[in-house]
């Protein structure tokens, strides 16, 4: 298994600037940002350069997180908004040699149909797997739980799978989160196992903390070994937010994530 280390949610006892180093040295190849915007590209790639590291997602922007925003994909009225955050995504991916970005789709205001979001968010995908494929980017959705995060619009992996047959474009692939897909649908392996045409990339944090592998009520290494059998080599993202501290949290996993570094 190889993993890649998310930086939006690991190292964070620095500034963003400062995590890219830090992962290096705990023996990262790999690393994931969440919202790299905050920072220049270029000051970003010279990060990458300067400790031999690859930058293997970023999320498309997700409107005003301030207000709770956490995508717009799925919000008519938005499109054009939408359109321009596409546009910064590839930005910073064409640029930093990203290959995958990850749209959220947002949460469901009660005042729009549920039929309404699913036509506004299959739009805004066909739009963007449209200007990805340009450029040779593979665009991720992804479920997220509705206990942590209410009135999320796509929160099951049947739905995720049912719009990405829907769309038939060969670049759009499910990112999933084992976190938040053992907390609304459980029995993991098996979606794996059924789903892994369809998936993308992987992320993972353990039940109910959304904290180190181990720490709760996932089986990783059960994970991991039908991850082998079923032949997946792509990076497994650590998006996981440290009990003790980050370098407390890998000193506890390095054996179980073969981890070599400080």
């Amino acid at each position: 298994m190889k993993f890649s280390a998310n930086i939006s949610t690991l190292f964070t006892e620095v500034p963003l600037i400062e995590r890219f180093s830090l992962a290096a040295k705990a023996g990262f190849k790999s690393v994931e940002i969440q919202f790299p915007y905050e920072i220049s590209k270029e000051r970003i790639k010279q990060e990458l350069e300067d400790n031999a590291l690859t930058l293997n997602l970023i999320n498309i922007p997700a409107g005003d997180t301030s207000k709770g925003e956490l995508g717009i994909a799925c919000l008519p009225g938005r499109e054009n908004e939408f359109k321009q955050y596409v546009q910064r995504a590839l930005d910073y991916a064409n640029y930093l040699n990203v290959p995958m970005i990850n749209c959220l789709s947002g949460k469901k205001p009660e005042s729009i149909t549920s039929q309404k979001a699913q036509i506004t968010f299959l739009n805004n995908l066909a739009f963007a797997a449209k200007q990805l494929a340009q450029h040779q980017k593979t665009l991720l959705i992804e479920a997220i739980n509705t206990h942590d995060i209410p009135s999320f619009f796509l929160h099951n992996t049947q739905h995720a799978v049912n719009l990405i047959t829907q769309l038939d474009v060969h670049n759009i692939k499910l990112q999933y989160d084992c976190y938040h897909m053992q907390i609304m649908e459980g029995n993991l392996i098996n979606t794996l196992t059924t789903n892994i045409n369809h998936i993308g990339h992987i992320q993972i944090a353990d039940v109910p903390k959304r904290s180190e592998p181990g720490s709760g009520e996932i089986n990783f290494p059960n994970i991991f070994n039908a991850l082998r059998i079923l032949g997946y080599t792509d990076y497994i993202g650590l998006e996981y937010f440290p009990i003790n501290g980050t370098q407390s949290g890998l000193a506890q996993v390095r054996s179980l994530l073969n981890l070599e570094g400080e």
